[in-house]
């Protein structure tokens, strides 16, 4: 059976011939009549398997645009530049994926399909949204932001499709879905597609679909959880051992394109700058990147100037790149579902590939879960090193391979040779980038800032400095002091604190030496008006000790001593 006998449009069917799309495959032949009727579905099939076609068919279908005008399909009146058809997708990779595939299908009808996500800038989207769209892709967090501000209308939709749902489910989308699904028409139609379905998503179903169909569809001679055309080998590896094990595994016979797979970013970000010292083209995808750098990769890859991936389970939902032959679990996957949509990465579309687990000894509990539920046959790995011989028996490896690609094999051209995209601001408030702007955007300062300058006693220290020779200025600031201390002056404005106030809590803690000279002292400072109490420095004790000259005139003299804040705070007061 062929598209056109389904019953699409001749126009789409036309589209899909182009590019060598002719026959269906089972989720789309049994989704397809279903859909184009109207009625709500549930597919369900194992990833590879032609979900996107399944939905984006029959959605493109229910859009009306100026080729159904003039085909006599449709009156002028039923056009319309809002959105009339939504795709809500839970990455962003899948979201430019679903958005090619749909503008390819829709091509000669000349369809106006947006991706519209997060990590680029909102003006190109906002324009698009303006000039007329008539199917919007997008991932929840960016159609709620555009929704708000009242720049996407959701009033004009007809159908709604939710792909891959248990990854938005696991991801928390759920909420925002919900609050998306809100702002639509209640007269709508609803697909649901996903490789697998947990309960939650069968209760958001029962919710917001009208008595829906559910269709699971597989090939008679395929049993199992996973594509029976994928070889999957499992190894019990040491996390030492793991990267000289996966470059050997990489020069394998027939090996095409190789995506790797980490649990964490670091990790994918250390195999690929690894393996790029090995010899190898490769590129990264994680969620430490910027979605220009995740986009370079994914482009390269595509285009054959990167063929190893490194990436997290980011990548491992919907991305269908052709030509993958070998999928590495570098590590263990959290779950089943994990690991089969990582897994799905090769074998797409009928083709064969290679799946190569590499599970670490404590991993090895979380992998006999993962065996039992998808019952594959692997709960004890076998103990595999980069030299043992079942390895290179069992995947093709060449005898004497070593860990480095040779450089008569390095044919690639790298990641350097595909352009980095300019994708602007991503519009997030507190971003690094916005705030860049901003400073840019300041105006120079025009006032000069001000001099701050250190003084001794209300005189500048450079005009001490330069006015006294070097050896004169200790002795000569006691009468400088003395003359200072009864001009009025400036206060000086610091901070008092505990050790300043027993410094200055007296004035007769000057005279302590001489005994004879306290009742002078005591009259001395009787006589002065109340001064407020003042940080005690070195300048003012010095010219508090002037008046008691006569009193100590007939005493012996006495060698001079330099007085310290923490001497005079331990003296008691005269």
């Amino acid at each position: 059976m062929t598209f056109r006998e389904l019953g699409i449009l001749p126009e789409t069917a036309e589209a899909l011939e182009a590019v060598g799309i002719i026959s269906p495959f089972p989720i789309q032949e049994m989704t397809l009549p279903v859909a184009l009727a109207g009625t709500d579905v549930i597919g369900q099939a194992k990833t590879g398997t032609g979900k996107t076609l399944g939905f984006g068919l029959p959605l493109l279908e229910r859009v009306t645009v100026p080729a159904d005008v003039e085909a006599g399909r449709a009156k002028p009146e039923q056009l319309t530049d809002a959105p009339q058809a939504l795709v809500v997708v839970p990455t962003r990779e899948l979201c430019t994926q679903v958005t090619n595939d749909l503008l390819t299908a829709g091509k000669v009808r000349n369809v106006r399909v947006l991706a519209i996500y997060g990590g680029r800038a909102y003006e190109p989207q906002v324009e698009a949204l303006k000039k007329g769209v008539d199917v919007v892709v997008g991932t929840p967090g960016r159609l709620l932001d555009l929704a708000g501000q009242k720049k996407l209308d959701l009033s004009h939709v007809r159908a709604l499709v939710l792909d891959e749902a248990d990854e938005m489910l696991d991801l928390g989308f759920l909420p925002d879905v919900e609050k998306i699904i809100q702002l639509l028409p209640a007269k709508r139609q609803t697909m649901l597609f996903s490789a697998t379905m947990p309960g939650a998503v069968i209760g958001l179903a029962r919710r917001y679909m009208s008595q829906p169909t559910h269709i699971r569809a597989t090939a008679p001679d395929d049993e199992g959880a996973t594509v029976a055309n994928i070889t999957q080998r499992v190894y019990r590896a040491h996390s030492m051992d793991k990267p000289e094990m996966v470059s050997r595994i990489l020069q394998a016979d027939g090996r095409g394109l190789a995506m790797i797979f980490c649990r964490t970013k670091r990790t994918a970000a250390d195999i690929a700058d690894q393996l790029a010292r090995r010899g190898f083209a490769s590129g990264a995808v994680h969620g430490d990147l910027g979605q220009g750098a995740r986009e370079q990769a994914l482009r390269a890859f595509r285009n054959g100037k990167v063929d190893v991936l490194v990436c997290t389970d980011v990548a491992a939902r919907g991305i269908d790149v052709e030509g993958v032959t070998h999928v590495i679990n570098y590590q263990s996957p959290e779950d089943e579902k994990t690991y089969l949509h990582r897994v799905g990465r090769t074998g797409r579309a009928g083709a064969s590939g290679t799946a190569v687990t590499l599970v670490d000894w404590d991993d090895i509990p979380r992998w006999q879960l993962i065996n039992k539920a998808l019952d594959l046959g692997f709960n004890d790995p076998v103990e595999t090193y980069s030299t043992s011989p079942h390895l290179f028996e069992e995947l093709g490896i060449p005898a004497g391979t070593k860990g480095v690609l040779p450089r008569a094999e390095r044919t690639r051209a790298g990641l350097e040779a595909e352009e980095l995209e300019d994708l602007g601001e991503t519009g997030g408030r507190g971003s690094r980038s916005a705030s860049r702007t901003k400073t840019e955007e300041r105006p120079a300062r025009t006032r000069t800032p001000r001099q701050r300058r250190r003084t001794r006693g209300g005189t500048s220290l450079d005009e001490t400095a330069s006015t006294a020779p070097a050896e004169a200025v200790e002795p000569a600031a006691s009468d400088e002091a003395g003359e200072s201390a009864e001009a009025p002056r400036t206060p000086r404005r610091r901070r008092r604190t505990r050790a300043g106030a027993g410094a200055g809590a007296g004035t007769g803690t000057a005279v302590l030496d001489a005994p004879a000279a306290e009742p002078v002292a005591d009259v001395a400072v009787a006589d002065e008006p109340a001064k407020p109490r003042r940080r005690r420095t070195r300048s003012s004790a010095a010219a508090e000790a002037a008046p008691t000259e006569a009193a100590v005139a007939d005493e012996p003299a006495k060698p001079r001593r330099r007085r310290t804040r923490t001497k005079a705070a331990t003296q008691p007061d005269a």
